[in-house]
C-alpha cells in the first residue's frame, strides 16, 4: 500500500516551529512517569517478591507462604539447590530476576533501536511510529496492575515489552529536535524538553509516594498501592501523548519502495550503509565516544546513589525517597540554567564546566559523613542542577553534528551504543568494591569517565564537525 505524501511544502514559520516544539516538550512529560516511577522506584522491590512467591509455592509447599517469604534467604542458604524460579527452563534466584529482565531488555534494544531509527527515516511516518510505540509501552505498563501473586513471568513480559517500546519510542522522539529547531534554538529546546520531563515524572512520583506511604491511612494494600502506582504511569504516558502527536508533523523524504516488508528490508540496508559511512564523519564519532564514556559516569554515579546512602552514609529509605524527589524537581531548574548558561559562554564549554562540577561531586562524596543527611541532600542537589544540563545539551550537540534526513538512524545509534556501554561503569564500581569493599571509592572511581568525556570532548572541534555532516554552524557553539 503506498505511503501517503507529506504535504509539499511545510510551515517552517517561527510561529509554526513553536507550536510543534510545545508539543515535543510534553512526550518528555509523559514517557518520564515510565523511568521515575516504574524503573527507579517500584519495580524491582516489587517484582522480586513477586517471584520469591512462586519459588515458595513451587519449592517450599509445606511451608505457609507468608512463613517463607519471612525466611526465604535463611530457607535458601540451608537447601541452595532450592529457591529459584524457570525461566524459559533456566534456574533464576528472585533476587536476579529483575536484572535479568532488564539485561534481556537492553539486549532487545541493541538489537531492534537501529533498525526503528532507519525505518523512521526511510518512511517519514515518524509521527505515526512515535505514537505507535508509546502506547504498546504504555498499555504494557498499565497492565503491570495485574501482576501479583506468583506472576513473575507476567511482570518480566511487560516490563520488557514497556521498556523496548520506550527505547523506540526516545529515538523518533529525539530525532524530530534537528527538524522542529533552528541550529540557534536547539539548546533552548533540548534543556526544556529535558527540564519538563524531569517536571512531569517527578510530579507523577511523588503523588504515587504519598499513595504508597500513606497508603495504610487511606485504607489500601501495600501490593495494592504499588500497582496502582504503576498502573498510572502508564496512564499518564497515554494521556499526556496525545499532545505531541496533535502538535508534531511528519517531513517529506525522498521517493522509494513503499510496501511494508521493502520499507523494513531498506531500512536494513541504509542502516548498513551508514555504519559504513560513519567514516566520513570522525569528528562525530569522536563526539559520540566522549559522550559516552562521561554520560556512563553520570548513569552509573545515579545508579548507585541509593546504595552509597544506604551503605556508606547509613542513611534510611526516607531520606533516599525524598533525595530522589528533589533532584527530579531541582533537575527541572538545573536544565533551564544550563540551557541559559549556553546562551553566553556555548554549549561546549557549559558541558565541559559540568564536567568539571561531576568530578568536583565524586570527590566530595569521600568526605560526607555518616549520618549526616544535610551533606547527603548537599551532594544530591549538586548533581540535580548539572544532571538534566549535561544530557540535554549533549542531545543538542549531537543534533548539529549529524546529517540531516538521518536524524531518527543517529539518535538510535546513540541509544543503542549508550546502553552497549553502560556496563563499563558498572564493572567499574563492581570491581573497586571487591578490591576496597567501600562504596565511597567505588563513586570515586567515576572520576575516570569524567577526565577521559572531558578529554575528548575538548579534542572535539564543533564547528568543523558540524560542516562536515552538512550542517549550519550556530553562531555560539
Amino acid at each position: 500500500m503506498p505511503v501517503p505524501a507529506p504535504p509539499a511544502a511545510l510551515d517552517d514559520s517561527p510561529a509554526a516551529r513553536r507550536r510543534e516544539q510545545r508539543g515535543w516538550y510534553f512526550y518528555d512529560w509523559a514517557n518520564s512517569a515510565f523511568y521515575t516511577t516504574i524503573i527507579s522506584v517500584f519495580l524491582g522491590p516489587y517484582l522480586i517478591p513477586v517471584a520469591k512467591t512462586a519459588a515458595c509455592a513451587k519449592d517450599f509447599p509445606n511451608i505457609a507462604p507468608d512463613t517463607c517469604m519471612a525466611g526465604f534467604d535463611a530457607l535458601v542458604e540451608r537447601y541452595p539447590d532450592l529457591g529459584f524460579v524457570d525461566v524459559l527452563g533456566a534456574d533464576i534466584r528472585p533476587a536476579a530476576f529483575f536484572g535479568l529482565t532488564l539485561t534481556i531488555a537492553v539486549f532487545l534494544q541493541i538489537v531492534v533501536l537501529p533498525a526503528v531509527g532507519a525505518l523512521a527515516d526511510h518512511t517519514g511516518r515518524k509521527r505515526e511510529m512515535l505514537g505507535g510505540f508509546a502506547y504498546v509501552g504504555a498499555l504494557a505498563t498499565m497492565a503491570l496492575y495485574f501482576v501479583e501473586g506468583d506472576r513473575y513471568m507476567l511482570g518480566g513480559v511487560l516490563f520488557i515489552l514497556a521498556n523496548l517500546a520506550y527505547g523506540s519510542s526516545v529515538v523518533i522522539y529525539d530525532s524530530f529536535l534537528p527538524q522542529i529547531s533552528t541550529a540557534a534554538e536547539r539548546d533552548r529546546v533540548s534543556s526544556r524538553g529535558w527540564a519538563i520531563g524531569y517536571l512531569g515524572g517527578g510530579l507523577l512520583l511523588a503523588l504515587n509516594l504519598v499513595l504508597y506511604t500513606q497508603h495504610e491511612s487511606l485504607g489500601v494494600a501495600e501490593g495494592m498501592a504499588v500497582r496502582i502506582s504503576m498502573m498510572s504511569a502508564g496512564l499518564w504516558w497515554a494521556i499526556f501523548t496525545i499532545i505531541p502527536l496533535l502538535r508534531l508533523r511528519n517531513r517529506p523524504v525522498p521517493v522509494h519502495e513503499t510496501t511494508a516488508m521493502r520499507s523494513v528490508g531498506g531500512s536494513f540496508r541504509q542502516l548498513a550503509r551508514t555504519l559504513g559511512e560513519m567514516r566520513r564523519y570522525p569528528l562525530t564519532v569522536l563526539f559520540l565516544v566522549a559522550y559516552l564514556i562521561y554520560n556512563d559516569g553520570v548513569q552509573t554515579v545515579i545508579g548507585n546513589s541509593a546504595a552509597f546512602a544506604s551503605e556508606a552514609l547509613k542513611l534510611d529509605k526516607t531520606v533516599q525517597i525524598t533525595a530522589i524527589l528533589m533532584v527530579q524537581f531541582v533537575a527541572f531548574f538545573g536544565a533551564l540554567l544550563l540551557g541559559w548558561l549556553a546562551r553566553g559562554i556555548g554549549t561546549k564549554r557549559t558541558v565541559l564546566a559540568s564536567l568539571v562540577l561531576w568530578t568536583a561531586i565524586v570527590v566530595a562524596a569521600l568526605f560526607v559523613e555518616e549520618g549526616q543527611e544535610l551533606q547527603f541532600y548537599l551532594m544530591a542537589f549538586a548533581i540535580a542542577i548539572v544532571l538534566g544540563g549535561t544530557q540535554a545539551l549533549s542531545r543538542s550537540l549531537f543534533s548539529q553534528v549529524i546529517p540531516k534526513g538521518r536524524e531518527a538512524e543517529y539518535f538510535s545509534l546513540l541509544q543503542i551504543s549508550d546502553k552497549g556501554s553502560a556496563f563499563i561503569g558498572s564493572l567499574t564500581v563492581t570491581i573497586a568494591l571487591q578490591q576496597t569493599n567501600s562504596y565511597r571509592i567505588a563513586i570515586l572511581s567515576m572520576i575516570i569517565f569524567f577526565v577521559i568525556g572531558f578529554v575528548l570532548l575538548a579534542l572535539t572541534n564543533l564547528p568543523k564537525a558540524i560542516r562536515q555532516a552538512g550542517n549550519e554552524v550556530p553562531d555560539r557553539i
